[in-house]
């Protein structure tokens, strides 16, 4: 069925509420796949743990992430849904692609010295090797697409790096993946340190907007958005707040830069702000809407991750079979 279709691989943490940034910048994009590509898109459980977590929240969370796919236009008829630690070859595939990778190329990782900076008292071994497991992860289903942000290219380059690496070694066995970074998905900044990309672990919740705040919370927020002491609502060297404001109205609207401002030519950047909020909030009304009714419905969530890892799991038993062929392994017949 699926022979003629390249595959797509994405995961997301079930680390905290997405964010608009989140959304804007993959999931929004995510379902334009659906139909071209075979899609799996999965529930990173297993990435989250490389700090601490409680245990129930965690539960919570990984339930709450599948029900915010769907409710942002994943079909799961259409797309692979389904959480990382239901197939276990995530983890086994993990352990094998560590030893092809170069302890060198683990320590230059950004994210693990970012995260070991903010998790002092728990650099664990995960923390340092959890690339391998994302190489895994894609590695796992011969996935040629992986849509990611700009600043998300050092983990596809190592996992190129480790699929050459285990290809020439052990002989051909998976698909070298491509990055697919669209040049129209929007970037999108902290609203209160619009030099630094929004993120769902900001302590500063006027930063950060998330899906699923409320239509006054989303509408304060950005009320409260830093941008510059001039009025000029445009894009230039210093006007980063204003940039970041105006990426996420045109990135609801469809607007250019130039529409925009003939729109508010004359208005100040209260008018603006709350024209923004309120576009935002609007939109994503449907998201929360959708999002309130799913999560109530834990049958079919269940349901629905029993039928994403069988499907996960067929797909990584054959590279699985070969892997271990490759590198020697026995495996039990019957």
């Amino acid at each position: 069925m699926y022979k003629d279709k390249k595959v797509v691989f994405s995961g997301v943490q079930p680390s905290g509420v997405l964010t608009l940034g989140n959304y804007l910048g993959a999931i929004k994009n995510f379902s334009a796949f659906s139909d071209e590509y075979k899609c799996y898109y999965c529930v990173v459980d297993e990435h989250a743990i490389t700090v601490r977590q409680n245990p129930a929240e965690l539960r919570r969370r990984t339930y709450e992430t599948l029900a915010l796919y769907i409710a942002c236009g994943l079909d799961p008829e259409k797309n692979t849904l389904f959480v990382q630690s239901h197939v276990p070859a995530h983890a086994e595939l993990c352990w094998i692609l560590d030893c092809y990778t170069m302890f060198g190329e683990l320590s230059r990782m950004t994210q693990f010295k970012d995260k070991s900076q903010k998790n002092a008292d728990n650099v664990n071994a995960g923390l340092f090797t959890y690339p391998t497991l994302m190489v895994a992860d894609i590695l796992l289903y011969q996935t040629e697409l992986v849509p990611i942000g700009a600043d998300q290219k050092q983990h596809l380059e190592l996992t190129r790096d480790v699929a050459n690496r285990f290809n020439t070694v052990c002989g051909d066995t998976f698909v070298i993946p491509e990055p697919y970074i669209p040049t129209n998905t929007a970037k999108i900044m902290s609203l209160a340190e619009p030099a630094k990309k929004m993120s769902k672990s900001d302590e500063n919740e006027n930063a950060v907007v998330r899906i699923l705040d409320s239509k006054d919370v989303i509408i304060k927020k950005f009320k409260r958005a830093v941008t510059d002491s001039g009025c000029e609502i445009a894009r230039g060297e210093g006007k980063e707040g204003v940039s970041n404001l105006m990426t996420i109205y045109s990135a609801f609207t469809g607007k250019s830069d130039d529409e925009i401002v003939d729109e508010f030519n004359g208005k100040g950047y209260g008018d603006f702000k709350l024209a923004v909020g309120e576009t935002c909030a609007d939109a994503l009304a449907h998201v929360r809407e959708e999002f309130d009714r799913l999560v109530k419905d834990k049958a079919y969530l269940e349901d629905v991750m029993k039928k994403g890892a069988e499907d996960a799991s067929r797909s990584a038993a054959r590279t699985m079979s070969k892997v271990r062929r490759k590198i020697g392994f026995t495996e039990l017949k019957g």
